[in-house]
């Protein structure tokens, strides 16, 4: 019996999960953004609260933050990013802690991302090429 009981209360946790991916999905666009942190090759920023970042090769994300920051379009400036917790994966806004970090005043802002969006090739071909990461 009491095996059974362990067997359903898992059932029923599983069934929990799925039915929390499956609505993570739906109000998803279905596209993946997920990606190792060691991948992230570069950024660019086009505007204070836009960053778009490299991953590997031919991958572009859109960060858009709550808050963005006019250090952004510096030249003289870090994009660092922490990674809490141990994981090796960015998948959600909440795996970014962001501070962009200026090299010549050694001023340092935070910035939290409110979304991130994998871009598909058309939308990068839309990028003007100074913006490109």
């Amino acid at each position: 019996m009491r095996s059974s009981l362990i067997a359903l209360g898992a059932a029923i946790a599983l069934a929990g999960c799925l039915a929390s991916q499956a609505a993570l999905a739906a109000a998803g666009d279905g596209r993946d953004t997920c990606f190792p942190s060691e991948n992230w090759e570069g950024w660019k920023s086009p505007a204070p609260n836009v960053i778009f970042i490299r991953v590997n090769l031919h991958d572009v994300y859109r960060l858009d933050l709550s808050a963005g920051s006019s250090l952004l379009q510096d030249p003289d400036v870090h994009l660092v990013n922490r990674m809490w917790g141990g994981g090796d994966y960015i998948c959600t806004p909440l795996d970014f802690d962001l501070t962009v970090v200026e090299d010549m005043g050694g001023m340092r802002e935070p910035l939290i991302v409110r979304s991130i969006t994998r871009l598909t090739p058309a939308e990068i071909a839309a990028i003007p090429p100074k913006y490109r990461p």
